[in-house]
């Protein structure tokens, strides 16, 4: 186990999963601010004198919007628009762009980018020498400032010089996202935690459910477009921009109006967490949707993202024996881009 995890008295319950003794942690972010290290996120960094070209051919985003204060969010796809992984894109500096992601995604994007990466004089490097650290609550943002001493930016934005980063994301509480040394984060989870109290990730996981956000996992790799974990609606997808791999794919389901399935979230009546990719059902017990996340709330109960039909004449549903109440979405089905949202924000 890393050092800094035992520092917080945590325990790595599995590759992408932090636990703790905490009591009823998920309430714990509601009154109280948080600490939480993000182990089901990993960093992967494109670096080079053709990276922004190199990342211009392959990403959903406007690679020139990422400008280190504005850090879009952006997918792979393969030819067919189907989704490879999704990402928060960061500027370092003029030849290091950097990804973070799901880690069981890490390699096999390294790998897909890697056969493009010779012709743009790029490498693509897994960074395990760097850690993520999430903080939540009413006191992150203020926490953040004095402890990393860098002012925290706005949503989808970043923060910070060459050595640390801070990332707003969206949720129910305020919520940032440190991007350190490894090396580091032993001595600034230490003082961290004297002020936040730790929680496992499932906490954040929880917040990106609430806040309907789904990253892409090895479940549900090659399998879905932008569109059907709603990418486009939080501005994960420029139609303003020139090609790139699935392009034409992904511009034809919107323009043409052909998504058959939408993220949705919701709660299930009960405490048993579903698998991601269980099967949502209808009372005829035809399959619906999947599970993309599921996670505990503050009240014991599971709230879900699931990919679901579009149909308007859905019925009832449920997951395993559970049923399914859905939930309103934060935001509107209806498409945010990018290039609006950076020129907002500046």
């Amino acid at each position: 186990m890393s050092d800094w995890i035992t520092t917080l008295g945590g325990r790595r319950v599995s590759d992408d999963r932090v636990a703790f003794d905490t009591p009823e942690p998920a309430r714990q972010a509601m009154d109280h601010t948080v600490i939480s290290p993000l182990v089901h996120l990993g960093v992967l960094d494109v670096v080079g004198p053709g990276a922004a070209k190199l990342l211009q051919g392959q990403a959903s985003a406007q690679v020139d919007l990422a400008d280190g204060s504005f850090a879009p969010l952006t997918c792979f796809c393969s030819a067919k628009g189907r989704m490879l992984a999704n990402a928060q894109l960061l500027r370092i500096d003029a030849e290091r762009y950097r990804l973070i992601l799901h880690r069981g995604l890490l390699a096999p994007l390294r790998d897909h980018l890697g056969k493009f990466a010779p012709f743009y004089k790029s490498e693509l490097a897994i960074r395990d020498d760097l850690v993520l650290l999430g903080l939540i609550g009413k006191e992150a943002r203020a926490l953040a400032e004095v402890r990393f001493d860098v002012a925290p930016p706005a949503i989808w934005h970043q923060s910070g010089n060459g050595e640390v980063q801070l990332l707003a994301h969206p949720g129910p509480q305020s919520r940032l996202l440190a991007c350190l040394p490894r090396a580091q984060a032993e001595a600034v989870a230490s003082r961290l935690s004297q002020q936040a109290v730790p929680v496992g990730n499932a906490v954040w996981c929880l917040q990106d459910i609430q806040a309907g956000l789904a990253w892409l996992t090895p479940a549900h790799q090659d399998a879905l477009l932008p569109q059907m974990i709603n990418w486009e609606a939080l501005g994960g997808v420029s139609f303003k921009k020139g090609c790139y791999t699935g392009q034409e794919v992904v511009a034809r389901a919107h323009f043409r109006g052909q998504v058959k399935k939408r993220l949705a979230r919701a709660q299930l009546e009960g405490d048993r967490l579903p698998a991601r990719g269980a099967t949502v059902v209808d009372d005829d017990g035809k399959s619906l949707g999947e599970v993309v996340a599921a996670e505990l709330d503050a009240y014991g109960q599971v709230e879900i993202l699931a990919v679901l039909s579009t149909r308007e004449d859905i019925g009832p549903l449920s997951v395993e024996g559970q049923a399914v109440k859905l939930l309103k979405l934060p935001y509107p089905i209806e498409r945010l881009d990018p290039e609006n949202l950076a020129q907002a924000s500046a």
